[in-house]
């Protein structure tokens, strides 16, 4: 199987647009057309983990962090990052990250992360701004279900759990071809009514390009009529970090162990308990401190994440229960969405879950 087949099915699933600016999400190293023989999935890229690349006969690395964050100048071997990317290339195997854009999506890091609490009723924490648009084309009439289709096909008109959603009109269109026209329909130099269908329909804006090109081809006129409008609607789908409910309320202590058990957490650090119940859980895979204010304005009893620092647990004050697991602990099972993935799509292909524990941070009990 070609490299870019595997990596174009993951990012359908998890866009790369969708990544954070200082992210670097994507094929870290390797040929698109290399011919892969089996993949390796791990939550970082070391040393040890190419080495039992190596062992497996595996030739490709799915991890969900990038070797590679920022350039590299140089290729000396001075530290883990460059070893790493000169013994992949040494070895021919490539490496590709699903990072941020795969945090931000349903199905997710941060699904994965309530599906193992148990929660229900789970959206987006802080959906993201400014991401969809508004197509609006003209249309004959007879034409108007075969063009539908093709933009339905290729992304557009999707609102939530609904998939084809439009609004359509008829009225009447004008148009005048000149001497170098060649009307589907009417006379060159003759004005022309025809009965056209108005269709209005929204996308993710990362899709134009393939909605616009979808739109050309279906549509029967010479000169096709469209309008595009950037929108403000929240995009609920897209976003950071996650909130649900739990099944059934806990007391804080009770919920903490639950955490700290299914974590496997050495350590779980949390701020001062209120004695209140919890039914409402935010969370996010990695350091999420930023989605404090979200997790507080959505009125969560608890927010689960990781890297906070000292001062930002003053930050809760008194208003939630904020929960460091780690860093590691909350993404550690970004490996089984992977999995996942990709065997519900290449069941036959050879894919194993890294047995190498990266997690760096290590706690004397």
């Amino acid at each position: 199987m070609q490299l870019k087949a595997i990596t174009q099915y993951i990012e359908t699933l998890a866009p790369l647009v969708y990544q954070e600016s200082y992210d670097n999400a994507g094929l870290i190293v390797g040929n698109p057309d290399d011919e892969i023989t089996g993949i390796l999935i791990a939550l970082d890229v070391t040393e040890e983990v190419i080495d039992e690349a190596c062992r497996q006969n595996l030739n490709l690395i799915v991890a969900h962090h990038p070797v590679i964050f920022s350039g590299l100048k140089k290729l000396n071997g001075r530290n883990y990052v460059e070893r790493s990317v000169i013994k992949a290339i040494r070895n021919n195997i490539s490496l590709y990250a699903a990072h941020t854009n795969l945090d931000s999506v349903h199905g997710g890091v941060n699904s994965k992360i309530c599906e193992k609490l148990g929660l229900t009723n789970c959206r987006i924490l802080a959906p993201l701004q400014n991401q969809l648009k508004k197509l609006v084309t003209f249309v004959p009439q007879a034409q108007a279900e075969k063009v539908r289709l093709a933009i339905f096909e290729a992304g557009a008109g999707t609102i939530g759990n609904y998939d084809q959603c439009s609004f359509n009109a008829n009225g009447t269109g004008t148009f005048r071809g000149n001497e170098q026209s060649n009307p589907f329909v009417g006379e060159k130099n003759e004005l022309h009514f025809e009965g056209e269908t108005r269709i209005e329909t929204i996308f993710p804006k990362h899709l134009q390009g393939k909605i616009i090109q979808a739109l050309l081809k279906a549509h029967p006129y010479e000169e096709v009529a469209y309008d595009i409008y950037p929108l403000d609607n929240d995009w609920p789908v897209v976003g950071s970090g996650m909130i649900g409910t739990l099944p059934q309320e806990m007391d804080e202590p009770g919920f903490l162990r639950l955490v700290k058990e299914t974590f496997g957490c050495t350590v779980l650090k949390h701020t001062q308990l209120l004695g209140r119940p919890v039914k409402t859980v935010a969370v996010c895979g990695g350091a999420g401190s930023f989605l404090l204010k979200e997790a507080i304005g959505q009125q969560a009893d608890v927010f689960i994440s990781g890297d906070f620092k000292y001062h930002q647990f003053f930050d809760a004050e008194n208003k939630l229960v904020i929960a460091d697991i780690g860093h590691y602990e909350s993404e550690q099972f970004t490996k089984e969405v992977f999995y996942e993935l990709l065997t519900k799509k290449f069941p036959k292909f050879a894919i194993h879950l890294s047995e190498v524990k990266t997690n760096p941070v290590n706690y004397l009990i």
